[in-house]
């Protein structure tokens, strides 16, 4: 698949982003189906379902931060103790998110938090990316620790990276468990993003 096929229809076209799509052609043991071509393509095996989502960056919604809490500047190793925190030990180690940083998509101001001041932690943050080459905007990890939901931080996040990103890339791209209990997409809906193909990462057994 090239650039031109991608830019057709970026959420059918691939589960991953463009440049993730180039990188990771052959996985061995590991299969990506559309859920609509998933019928007639016989394959078996551990199955997990995952959505994509597109924004077009006409309008994003303006962000707010509740009070009192406050953005705060973070590194790989913060937020690598966050996404651990809100998705479990062994998720991301700070050595995979600094390789992050060594990729032409990567932009230091697409790395944000939120803090607490009371307890002085990081309660809520959120990484993108930008692939120039085509115009993508990519969401990659986005999240709130579990005694802070529910109170806008989310979309805070969301939302402020919109902001930022609009000025660099001309959509967004976003994906996320299907099936995860938090319900991703509806915060993505609710900051405009449209659409939701289903794909499927099949494991074979």
């Amino acid at each position: 698949m090239n650039a031109e096929e991608y830019l057709r229809d970026p959420c059918r076209a691939s589960s991953l982003p463009f440049w993730k799509t180039e990188q990771m052609k052959d996985m061995p043991g590991v299969s990506v189906i559309r859920e609509d071509l998933l019928p007639s393509a016989g394959s078996t095996g551990l199955s997990e379902r995952y959505f994509k989502m597109i924004h077009h960056l006409e309008r994003p919604d303006t962000p707010y931060l509740p009070a009192p809490y406050e953005p705060v500047a973070c590194d790989s190793a913060l937020l690598a103790d966050h996404i651990n925190e809100c998705y479990g030990l062994g998720s991301v180690t700070s050595d995979e998110l600094d390789a992050y940083t060594r990729h032409p998509v990567y932009d230091p101001k697409l790395w944000i938090a939120v803090r607490d001041p009371a307890s002085e932690k990081i309660i809520a943050s959120g990484i993108a990316e930008v692939d120039k080459s085509i115009g993508e905007g990519i969401l990659e990890w986005i999240q709130v620790s579990p005694g802070y939901r529910r109170r806008g931080l989310g979309r805070y996040i969301v939302c402020e990276l919109l902001q930022r990103i609009r000025s660099k890339a001309d959509f967004v791209t976003v994906s996320g468990k299907a099936d995860d209990p938090s319900h991703p997409c509806a915060l993505y809906r609710s900051c405009g993003f449209t659409g939701s193909v289903i794909w499927h990462v099949i494991r074979s057994r």
